[in-house]
């Protein structure tokens, strides 16, 4: 999971991008290729859950 804190990135996951901004979160499956593109500066926290 991931937590935008300040800015805004672009965050693609497996082929489909998607902005995320300040106070926004989003899922990343395990084994799924991801990127992340800064669209400006920017502050993520990612929280990793092992099942």
């Amino acid at each position: 999971m991931v937590q935008v804190l300040d800015g805004e990135v672009e965050i693609t996951i497996s082929g489909e991008p998607q902005t995320v901004k300040a106070g926004e979160l989003i899922i990343m499956p395990a084994g799924e290729p991801h990127s992340l593109k800064a669209l400006c500066r920017f502050k993520m926290l990612l929280t990793m859950i092992r099942a």
